[in-house]
C-alpha cells in the first residue's frame, strides 16, 4: 500500500480564505477578463479544490462582484478621507488626483476591475459604480458649491469632471508605462485642474 503524498491544503480561517481566493481571482480576472477567466483556474490559482471556492462563492459572477465590491470600497474610502483631510482647496485638488493615481498604480492592477471591467453593461455592476460616482461627486460639489457662486448641479458636474480626468490621466500614465515620474504627472494634471477650478468666483 503506497503512501498518500498529495498535499493538502491548510485549513484557514473563513475570513483569511476568503482573503487567499479574492486575491486569487483578481490575477485571474485582471490576467483575462471577466469572460474569459474560469473558476477552475481561479481556483488553482489559489490552491484550493474548486468544492471550496464554491463554498465561499457560489458563481462566478458573484465572485467578480465581491471583487468589485472590495476595489469600491477602498476607493471611496480614499476618495472621502483626502476630500476631508484638509480646509484648503488647493490642497484638497492636489490630493484627490494624488489618490487616483496612487490606486491606479497599484501592483495588482485591480483598478481593472473598476475602470475596464467587461461585465459594464450588467445593472448591478453599472448600479455599483455609478454610486461610487455619485459618492465622490457629491462630496466634491459639497465643497465647491460652499466655496463658489456655482449651483449644485453645476459644482456636480465639475465634481464628475475631476474625477474623469483624474481617472483618465491616471490610466493613460500607468498604459504608458510610467515613463513619465509619477509626479511630475500627479502635478501636471493638478496644475491643470486647478487653474480651472480657482477661477470660479468665490462667494
Amino acid at each position: 500500500m503506497t503512501e498518500d503524498t498529495r498535499i493538502r491544503p491548510i485549513r484557514l480561517p473563513r475570513d483569511e480564505r476568503r482573503a487567499q481566493l479574492l486575491a486569487a481571482a483578481t490575477e485571474v480576472f485582471v490576467a483575462n477578463g471577466y469572460h474569459a477567466a474560469a473558476m477552475d483556474e481561479i481556483a488553482e490559482a489559489a490552491s484550493v479544490s474548486k468544492p471550496v471556492l464554491y463554498q465561499h462563492f457560489p458563481s462566478k459572477r458573484e465572485l467578480y462582484i465581491a471583487l468589485l465590491d472590495v476595489q469600491l470600497a477602498e476607493l471611496t474610502e480614499r476618495m472621502l478621507t483626502v476630500i476631508a483631510s484638509t480646509e484648503d482647496n488647493r490642497e484638497r485638488v492636489q490630493a484627490t488626483i494624488g489618490a487616483y493615481f496612487e490606486f491606479i498604480a497599484k501592483g495588482d492592477q485591480a483598478h481593472r476591475l473598476v475602470f475596464e471591467n467587461d461585465l459594464i453593461n450588467d445593472p448591478e455592476v453599472a448600479a455599483k459604480i455609478e454610486a461610487f460616482n455619485a459618492t465622490y461627486a457629491n462630496a466634491i460639489a459639497q465643497t465647491i458649491a460652499r466655496n463658489t457662486e456655482l449651483s449644485e448641479q453645476e459644482a456636480t458636474l465639475l465634481g464628475r469632471g475631476l474625477a474623469g480626468m483624474s481617472q483618465v490621466s491616471a490610466r493613460y500614465w500607468l498604459e504608458t508605462g510610467g515613463e513619465l515620474d509619477r509626479e511630475v504627472a500627479e502635478e501636471v494634471i493638478y496644475r491643470l485642474a486647478w487653474r480651472g477650478i480657482s477661477n470660479f468666483p468665490k462667494q
